[in-house]
């Protein structure tokens, strides 16, 4: 399953494809504050444009920011054995992919880089840098990590993070999350993203009669008639856990997306990140 090769060069050249289709980085926009507004002008980004004044003015009027000082990325890769898991391929690669991706946005931005693993308690980190190495450092960690027969406790986690990081941050939270985190004291001293990392088949699964099922946080075996009636007994369970956590990122001011196995990960996170502005 160790693909970090793969990985690393696809999230590189993706990553240089956006950079030369004039989309710098996944984090323009932060870094920078608001200091007043202008007409725009051809050549501005679009996505600076206040719409609410454009419709009152009549003609296009964009933000101007002020550059700030370098933003400090941290990546935490939550790694629970759920992660063993995935038709198309194991959610623990789309964790990865995830890693290397805002790892080399930020490295390619000029941004401070930094990445921690979390299971039960930290695991490992990569101390903040600006090289292309601790982006494939980080990225390797994970798909190293043993994670069967581990689980993630989400908030001791999200509390040793608040003791650890010192300097505000943008902290892009990595993980399946079928716990709900209490991420409001955290997300008043930093910024926090939470990717939530799925397979359609864990939350739409089919129909399989009698089955035996291996937890793989626990190990447990759980045998049992997974019919029809169960089976739309568990979506509905998961579909309503799934609301009870987007609505807690939202009270807590967090930015939350879901990343699918099968999906195209550098369109999921450039949606996701290019809404903060």
């Amino acid at each position: 399953m160790n693909n970090s090769r793969q990985i690393l060069i696809k999230a590189r050249r993706q990553i240089i494809g956006d950079r030369i289709g004039n989309n710098p980085s996944m984090f323009r926009g932060e870094g920078y504050d608001f200091i007043e507004l202008r007409e725009y002008v051809s050549g501005d980004d679009t996505r600076h444009i206040d719409w609410n004044v454009t419709a009152k003015m009549g003609k296009p009027y964009v933000k101007v920011f002020r550059e700030e000082r370098e933003l400090n990325v941290l990546t935490v890769a939550l790694l629970g054995g759920g992660l063993h898991f995935g038709s198309q391929k194991f959610k623990i690669e789309s964790v990865a992919e995830a890693v290397a991706l805002i790892g080399y946005s930020a490295v390619a931005n000029g941004d401070v880089f930094a990445h921690a693993n979390y299971s039960e308690t930290l695991r490992n980190e990569i101390r903040p840098a600006k090289k292309r190495f601790s982006v494939q450092q980080a990225t390797q960690s994970v798909l190293d990590a043993e994670i069967l027969h581990h689980r993630v406790d989400l908030n001791h986690s999200i509390k040793e993070l608040y003791r650890r990081t010192k300097r505000r941050s943008l902290i892009v939270l990595i993980g399946d999350f079928f716990e709900i985190p209490d991420l409001r004291l955290l997300a008043r001293k930093h910024e926090v993203v939470a990717i939530v990392v799925r397979d359609r088949a864990e939350e739409n699964p089919e129909v399989m009669g009698f089955s035996a099922l291996i937890d793989p946080e626990s190990g447990a075996v759980l045998e049992g008639d997974f019919n029809e009636k169960s089976v739309k007994r568990y979506r509905e369970r998961v579909r309503a856990h799934d609301i009870e956590l987007f609505e807690s990122f939202r009270k807590a001011g967090v930015r939350a997306s879901k990343l699918y196995t099968d999906a195209n990960a550098i369109v999921t996170l450039r949606r996701l990140f290019e809404g903060r502005v």
